[in-house]
């Protein structure tokens, strides 16, 4: 998944999309103990996609922070 496209997403899609793939790599880890799996590289793909929607996250989080501080510092001039 690309970052335009997580960018797109509402926060809580993306909390909801992180939940599905921690849920799919959990049963990956699972199956690769016991057999072996038709696609290896998912696992990569599943942790970097987690990363890129945490990272969107926490921008919009360190974007809310930056304008409410702005936003006291021009309300207490």
């Amino acid at each position: 998944m690309r970052a335009e496209e997580i960018r797109e997403m509402a926060d809580d899609e993306i909390r909801g999309r992180i939940a599905e793939l921690e849920e799919e790599r959990f049963r990956l880890r699972f199956r690769s103990a016991t057999e072996t799996l038709e696609d290896p590289l998912r696992f990569r793909v599943i942790r970097k996609d987690i990363a890129r929607m945490k990272t969107v996250l926490r921008e919009r989080e360190l974007a809310a922070q930056t304008g409410a501080a702005a936003a006291k510092t021009t309300a207490a001039r």
